[in-house]
C-alpha cells in the first residue's frame, strides 16, 4: 500500500469510464430513443470536491449520451470525450492539453475495452463489479460497485494520499459550505 499511496501523491487528472463507472452500467432506453441512466449522489459530490482541491476529473466514454452530457455540466467536469473507441488516444490528448507525464494521471475503468487505457497510467482502478480480467490487472479495486460510491472511494483514496482530505471535511466543520456547489 505504501507504494500506491506514493503513486496516488502524484496524481493530477483523474480520468472516468461513465457505464459501469459513473452509473451502475444499466441503459435504459425509452421508445423515443432516449436513454436514461442514473448516478450516485456521492460520487458527485466526491468529484465537485476532488475539483475543489485542484484534481482535474474527466469522462471518456464509448458510447454517446446526452444524459452524460447533462450530469457533466452539473459537476463542472470540462473534459468530456464521447463516441471514443480508444480511451487509451483519448488519455494521451488529456495529457497532451494538460502537460502531463502518464504517471500523474488516473483512470477507472469496468470492462475489457478499458483495458489498454488502464494499462497506460499511473494508477490504474476498477470497480467492485468490473469483470474479473480487469479486477486483476488493476492497482485497487474499489469495495464499492459503479455508480453506487466507487468514484468516491477512488477520489477520498487520491486525496486522502495527497493530505488533501482532512480540508474538505474541516470547511464543512466550519460551515465554508458555500464554495462547494451541491447541486447533485
Amino acid at each position: 500500500m505504501a507504494d500506491l499511496t506514493a503513486r496516488l501523491r502524484r496524481i493530477r487528472l483523474l480520468a472516468l469510464d461513465v457505464d459501469g463507472v459513473l452509473s451502475d452500467g444499466r441503459i435504459v432506453l425509452s421508445s423515443d430513443g432516449r436513454d436514461w441512466k442514473s448516478f450516485d449522489a456521492q460520487d458527485g459530490f466526491g468529484i465537485v470536491c476532488a475539483q475543489r482541491q485542484g484534481l482535474r476529473v474527466a469522462l471518456i466514454s464509448g458510447r454517446t449520451s446526452e444524459v452524460v452530457l447533462r450530469r457533466a455540466q452539473q459537476l463542472k467536469i470540462a473534459d468530456v470525450m464521447q463516441n471514443c473507441d480508444d480511451k487509451r488516444e483519448g488519455l494521451r490528448t488529456l495529457r497532451a492539453k494538460y502537460q502531463l507525464a502518464a504517471e500523474e494521471v488516473a483512470f477507472m475503468g469496468d470492462d475489457l475495452f478499458d483495458l489498454p487505457a488502464l494499462q497506460s497510467v499511473g494508477v490504474s482502478f476498477a470497480p467492485a463489479n468490473a469483470v474479473a480480467e480487469v479486477r486483476e490487472r488493476v492497482d485497487y479495486v474499489t469495495a464499492r460497485s459503479g455508480g453506487a460510491g466507487a468514484v468516491r472511494e477512488v477520489i477520498e483514496l487520491i486525496l486522502k494520499a495527497q493530505g488533501q482530505w482532512d480540508a474538505v471535511v474541516q470547511a464543512f466543520i466550519a460551515g465554508d459550505c458555500q464554495q462547494i456547489s451541491v447541486t447533485d
